[in-house]
């Protein structure tokens, strides 16, 4: 098992470099699909084959460095499913282009936000800002601070001296939490807006699709955020201690409200949500409703037909909007 984690661990070293690489094959499929499939296809066959190495990079982060069990196991099913894909396309399932094109949009999308630090600054620190003034509407007075550490001692998982830490007290020791890119849903809000700009459907309902997801995906983040915080800056889910220690390794017991509030109710409850928005933008752009169907193939190689569970797909009229159903 030691042998299987460092392994793991060596791996994920190469996951920067790793998914540059996987933007860049998608990119190139999506812009040669554009003239002629057939030298397309192998090239989203090995983006997808690519996607899934990438994905198997990160299990060691999301499993033993954040000990997140959603997101581990999250991660480590993503590489047989990739595959899958991959095997779907070689085989001419042609439908699973849409997907390709939706990654590289995705990509193109989040890459620069995770790693420009011009882009990911202003972006961090203003969600700090908000974070900390939702925070003190509850009582809570955290402090806002910058720099790697806080009074002599490292901020812990901090990897840049923005000033994004929220500084809460008990009795006497300091409890830090960081916020960092993932907290703003940039991940999520890429995810929807790649699959909105890779199905073919007028422009006007798109961007309903995207005004309904993006602030939704935003909000509910900011949210989410907020809720960790005040449990962990209060201490108010510091339930089963000896549980939770054990479950997640947790080194000290002011982390168990840390742990019990992201790790088990939020990221749960976020798995939830994301279905919800998902229907929220499928009634708005049922053309997104064959990604599904692609998708469900793909992890039950079954066929399905979901076009009724939303109803009939509005007629377009010759200004490209959608005619109203009849009272």
């Amino acid at each position: 098992m030691t042998a299987v984690v460092d392994a793991l661990a060596a791996l994920g070293r190469l996951s920067d470099p790793l998914a540059w690489l996987v933007v860049g094959a998608f990119l190139a499929a999506a812009l040669v699909e554009r003239r002629d499939r057939d030298p397309a296809r192998p090239l989203a066959v090995g983006a997808w084959l690519l996607f899934g190495l990438f994905w198997l990079s990160t299990v060691h982060h999301f499993a033993f460095v954040q000990k997140s069990v959603v997101e581990g196991v999250g991660t480590l099913l993503a590489v047989p499913v990739c595959a899958s894909v991959a095997v779907s396309l070689a085989r001419g399932r042609d439908s699973l282009f849409v997907l390709s094109r939706s990654v590289a949009v995705a990509g193109v999308l989040f890459l620069p936000v995770q790693a420009v630090g011009a882009i990911r600054r202003p972006l961090v620190e203003s969600l700090t800002v908000q974070v900390a003034a939702l925070v003190r509407l509850v009582g809570l007075e955290p402090e806002v601070v910058s720099g790697l550490t806080y009074d002599g001692a490292r901020i812990a998982t901090k990897e840049y001296p923005y000033r994004s830490t929220l500084v809460f007290s008990e009795d006497g020791e300091p409890l830090t939490l960081t916020v960092k890119t993932a907290c703003s849903g940039i991940g999520s809000i890429a995810v929807f807006a790649g699959l909105v700009a890779a199905v073919d459907a007028p422009l006007e309902r798109k961007l309903r699709a995207l005004a309904v997801s993006v602030p939704i995906v935003y909000v509910l983040n900011l949210a989410r955020v907020v809720f960790i915080a005040v449990s962990f800056g209060s201490q108010r889910l510091h339930v089963f201690p000896d549980v939770v220690a054990a479950l997640f390794a947790v080194e000290s017991d002011v982390l168990v409200s840390y742990y019990v509030a992201d790790r088990v109710i939020a990221q749960s409850a976020s798995v939830v949500v994301l279905v919800g928005i998902t229907w929220l933008v499928v009634t708005r752009l049922p053309e997104l409703l064959a990604v599904i169907e692609d998708a469900l193939y793909v992890l039950t190689r079954r066929e399905y037909d979901l076009h009724g569970f939303v109803g009939p797909e509005p007629e377009l009229r010759a200004d490209g909007g959608v005619d109203s159903a009849p009272e």
